[in-house]
């Protein structure tokens, strides 16, 4: 008699597995390439980006407040570089998601001086050649709670934060002063502002299926914030379309707007800084 109900029980289990794999497998077969995009667990996308930069800031001397540095305007606009990003998303179920993101953008401007320039301690004079050095990197980790979804679209709600790695080297012919304007160095003098600068992360994001191969996608984040020696606002804008050539994989265009001004007072870094990026994106999308 156990051995009959033993047998019984493992013959439910392997009936109940075999159920749920055949109604995984009709699952998976009854989504759509551009659905499955919006109900996979997991999903990756990996791109270049054709970025123009906006970055305006002004580091503080030990005894001056110095004006803002237009860097297009003071060392000629950058050439877009192209740049990548990496995305992935992990919904943990059809409601709680984790999403990451990271995006690099490194740049080096050289020009002779028209007029003076002041960054720090240190003054750029006309006639000189300055070198620039910006680097920044993005990090962003987020919570979603999906709060309107089907198979055909996707709503949610975002909460976390976004991580800045800023910082700008200028170098170049000039003067070193210290506490009460007195010069302490002629020459060749090189100065480095950073900012890192983790801010939170407030916004929506939704996927709508508008064909069984195209998924239209938007995001919007922002926020104003008084924190820990930084004081400012920052907004980040995107828009693509993906469009799904097979049931696992996809390829996309997107536009991206990213904006934050900040005043800062840190020992790293004690000024204002404006920056912004925009560009399109072409990506590749994968699903499982």
């Amino acid at each position: 008699m156990v051995r009959g109900f033993h047998r019984t029980m493992r013959q439910g289990v392997a009936f109940a597995v075999l159920a749920v794999a055949a109604a995984t497998g009709v699952h998976g077969q009854s989504l759509t390439p551009a659905q499955g995009l919006l109900n996979d667990p997991f999903v990756f996308n990996a791109g270049v980006y054709v970025v123009g930069t906006d970055i305006r800031a002004g580091l503080n001397g030990q005894s001056t407040r110095n004006p803002t540095v237009d860097f297009d305007e003071t060392l000629g606009r950058a050439s877009d570089a192209s740049r990548g990003r990496i995305d992935a998303l992990w919904r943990i179920n059809p409601r709680h998601h984790i999403r990451l993101a990271y995006f690099n953008y490194d740049t080096t401007r050289n020009r002779v001086l028209d007029r003076d320039v002041a960054w720090g301690d240190n003054t750029y004079r006309a006639g000189a050649n300055l070198t620039s050095t910006t680097k920044f990197s993005d990090y962003e980790l987020d919570y979603e709670y999906a709060f309107m979804r089907d198979p055909n679209y996707e709503v949610a709600g975002t909460l976390g934060i976004h991580y800045t790695d800023f910082s700008v080297t200028l170098s170049g012919v000039g003067t070193a002063t210290g506490p009460g304007g007195v010069t302490t160095s002629t020459g060749v003098v090189s100065r480095t502002g950073k900012v890192p600068a983790p801010l939170p992360v407030l916004g929506v994001r939704g996927g709508w299926a508008v064909s069984p191969s195209i998924v239209l996608d938007a995001r919007l984040q922002f926020l104003g914030l008084d924190v820990n020696g930084n004081k400012g606002h920052w907004s980040d804008a995107h828009a693509g379309a993906t469009w799904m050539f097979t049931r696992h994989f996809g390829a996309g265009l997107g536009y991206d707007y990213f904006n934050t001004r900040l005043d800062v007072t840190r020992s790293n870094f004690n000024g204002q800084l404006k920056l912004g990026y925009s560009g399109v994106q072409a990506y590749l999308t994968g699903s499982f």
